[in-house]
């Protein structure tokens, strides 16, 4: 009987409903509408860090890093007013993981620091027994817990200031705010095994003859730590370092999900960006990381709502295959880095932003973004012509692209001495000069080359073996080519993707356990020496943190083969796309000069002067949003008009150079039927907003944009100018949002600054 009334109640429910939809839907649909276009803007930028009275995005000087012992409790502070990390001395471990920004919690249970595997002995790095729930943590419980048992006890620690992770040269131009080392502090703490340990274990390895260390860094002015581990072998033989985890954290989970279903992938937590400088084998840092970065189930956390125990709420930061590395006497073993950026909102645009700082702080050369041709040969009078043409309109750099004929492997002395010589030329006209090379996706021969697990294959096919005759043979060439011609731009098309080899190849690689390892080591240490000569990196692959400075954008290569008109489009298309997690510098774009893949006449501009328009439409489609391409062909320019616009639109760039390689906040994204258009944001500088605006049709438009300054730090009213016009004031709206009516000519630019 109660459930016919429920369903009879149920129905006139519903009835009801029909009917205010009749009356009501249409007006209020239309209102939410109205409401929703006018706020959808203001939604994307307005910060959610409850907490704090000031947003450190704007650049507040309130958030130093801090590092602090307290002698009562017996804990260290890791904080910065943005996100705070508490150690606990008698477990330890980290005992409180806070988001000061939102006032959340990080972390919800206690686990190690990490955890270290010596001579196939694995030890827990501090730890704790105890919890009766890992769903969230109580004082009383943090008092009644009891160390792990067998875990590595907290000994020492030294504090101070960060420094250098690699040399980092500066010739060129970069952001003017950048900062090496970052400013911050730094923590390291010392363990030691417990006196306790099963007899079976070296008496050697317990004396304290081997210490392990965990290195913090917290910087200034953004929620991020770094951590690493470093084993120290100062006993009289040598040991073997078999496995490492550098972070394992219980994080709060992401969703109240109670049901597990085929297909549909559980949420990980998403407050928490975590990546390492042991990155490869992607564009993006997601696909770069997952080979250490993993979000695991959890079966101890026994009271989540989900019945099969699927929700991945348990970071564990280790690399999937060994190290398995020697450590002689008196060496030190270095593991990754581990990076972690707190995030404050659940905001793509504010998320982005934090991302991008993230990118500035601890890789800084990042935003070098010089202005490159990619010269299509390698012919000496070619080379030498292109070198004059650059410096004539104010390119930064001539790179012999590849099937320019250059080869990197030539290691004769008459050759090295031949580009020496074009390079000191280059270097008087105040050009940067260097070359492509090939890696990955070629053969370096029998039995040279990565043999992969059974029933896997190699992520370009084919790859040679660093650690092979070959390999060797071939980086050595690699530090002789720039050590000999002083060039200071290198492309190296498919840096090491991460392939693992099974084949032993000493003394350098044991085989699987070892090889992905020694790989990354091998090729990070060869950029790292780049970066420390001040040559500039295109690398396709994630190496930013180890010293590369540009990837793509995130194009596809064989749509430079289409017609001039779509190529528009799609260079804004791939820009929008590209700059969430990267910023404008962080990516490279393409001009076909002349054909690439294909596609003619109708895909190219040579004739330079003949696709003039195009030509400029091209610059200012990248430069206008602060993004760099690879500009390839053998000349800039075949007339005097195409080298006026060239070097008049490379003289525009350069007199707002700051704020367009300045962070962009996303407007709309071109789709060829209207206006499409991004926003330059810094508040640091005169001009703190440039609105880049274009038109992709053959009609001129005029529409009101309700531009978002809240990033430009300008409230209340602005300054503003069309293009480089008189100023003029404007009132700013309660959202810090500037209403402005644009005209742009048909398929034109134009752009409005603000101050």
């Amino acid at each position: 009987m109660k459930r016919m009334i429920d369903v009879t109640q149920m129905n006139q429910r519903r009835n009801s409903w029909v009917m205010m939809k009749r009356w009501y839907c249409p007006k209020v649909l239309l209102v939410l509408a109205m409401l929703a276009l006018a706020n959808a803007t203001l939604v994307a930028q307005m910060p959610t860090n409850y907490q704090l009275s000031q947003d450190w995005l704007l650049g507040s000087d309130d958030f130093h890093a801090e590092v602090q012992f307290d002698e009562s409790s017996k804990r260290f502070t890791i904080a910065n007013g943005l996100v705070e990390r508490i150690i606990d001395q008698r477990l330890g471990t980290t005992v409180k993981f806070s988001n000061l920004m939102t006032g959340h919690s990080v972390i919800r249970a206690i686990e190690p620091e990490g955890a270290i595997t010596i001579d196939g002995k694995t030890f827990s790095i501090g730890g704790a027994s105890g919890q009766p729930n890992k769903a969230f943590l109580t004082r009383e419980w943090l008092a009644a817990m009891t160390p792990l048992e067998n875990s590595l006890k907290l000994v020492g620690h030294e504090m101070g200031a960060p420094k250098e992770r690699l040399k980092w040269k500066r010739v060129r131009h970069h952001s003017p705010d950048s900062v090496w080392p970052p400013a911050g502090k730094y923590l390291r703490l010392d363990y030691s095994l417990p006196s306790d340990l099963p007899k079976q274990v070296d008496p050697e390895v317990t004396n304290q003859q081997v210490k392990i260390s965990v290195h913090y860094e917290i910087y200034d002015g953004i929620p991020l730590i770094s951590k690493w581990i470093t084993v120290a072998n100062e006993s009289s033989k040598a040991i073997t370092v078999n496995r490492f985890t550098a972070e394992q954290l219980s994080v709060v989970e992401h969703s109240n999900i109670v049901e597990t279903r085929k297909g549909v992938p559980m949420p990980r937590p998403d407050g928490l960006h975590v990546e390492t400088d042991m990155a490869f084998g992607g564009f993006n840092h997601t696909n770069a990381n997952r080979h250490a970065v993993h979000w695991r189930t959890d079966p101890s956390f026994s009271t989540q709502v989900n019945y099969l125990k699927q929700m991945p709420a348990l970071l564990v930061v280790e690399p999937t295959y060994g190290p398995a590395q020697n450590v002689a006497p008196n060496e030190v073993f270095e593991t990754f880095r581990t990076f972690e950026l707190v995030y404050d909102s659940s905001d793509r645009e504010r998320r982005g932003l934090a991302l991008r700082k993230m990118y500035r702080t601890v890789a800084p050369w990042v935003t070098e973004n010089p202005l490159m041709l990619h010269c299509r040969s390698a012919e000496g009078k070619v080379v030498r012509a292109a070198i004059e043409q650059a410096s004539e309109v104010g390119f930064e750099m001539v790179i012999l692209s590849f099937g320019s004929g250059f080869n990197a492997e030539n290691d004769a002395p008459d050759y090295l001495e031949h580009w020496k010589s074009l390079n000191d030329y280059a270097m008087e006209k105040g050009v940067h000069l260097g070359s492509y090379s090939l890696y990955s996706s070629r053969s370096g021969g029998s039995g040279n080359d990565i043999v992969p697990p059974a029933g896997e294959s190699l992520t370009h096919g084919r790859c040679p073996a660093i650690t092979s005759e070959w390999g060797q043979a071939y980086i050595k060439k690699l530090y002789g080519l720039f050590d000999s011609t002083g060039f200071l731009v290198f492309e190296n098309d498919g840096p090491y993707p991460g392939d693992v080899d099974t084949t032993a190849r000493p003394p350098l690689q044991k085989g699987a356990e070892d090889s992905r390892w020694v790989h990354w080591r091998i090729w990070t240490d060869f950029y790292k020496h780049l970066r420390g000569k001040g040559v500039y990196m295109n690398l396709p692959d994630y190496y930013f943190l180890s010293g590369s400075n540009k990837c793509g954008m995130g194009y596809r290569e064989v749509n430079w083969s289409l017609p001039r008109a779509q190529q528009q489009i799609h260079t804004r298309q791939n820009i929008y796309d590209g700059t969430w997690n990267k910023t404008p510098s962080m990516g490279w774009m393409f001009v076909p000069l002349t054909q690439y893949h294909g596609g003619g006449a109708a895909a190219t501009i040579e004739p330079l002067d003949q696709h003039c328009d195009h030509y400029e439409t091209m610059m200012k489609s990248n430069l206008g949003l602060g993004v760099q391409a690879c500009y390839r062909g053998p000349r800039l320019y075949d007339t005097d008009r195409t080298r006026i616009m060239v070097k008049e639109t490379v003289a525009w760039f350069k007199q707002h150079r700051e704020i367009l390689e300045s962070d962009v906040i996303h407007g709309r994204r071109a789709d060829g039927l209207d206006l499409d258009w991004m926003l330059h944001v810094n508040a640091d500088l005169d001009e703190k907003g440039f609105l880049s605006v274009y038109n992709p049709t053959d009609q001129e438009i005029t529409k009101t944009i309700m531009v978002p300054l809240y990033y430009t730090g300008l409230k209340g009213s602005a300054s503003f100018a069309q293009s480089d016009g008189e100023l003029k004031q404007m009132e700013l709206d309660d959202q810090r949002r500037a209403r402005l009516e644009v005209t742009v000519p048909a398929n034109g630019f134009g752009y409005w600054i603000f101050k």
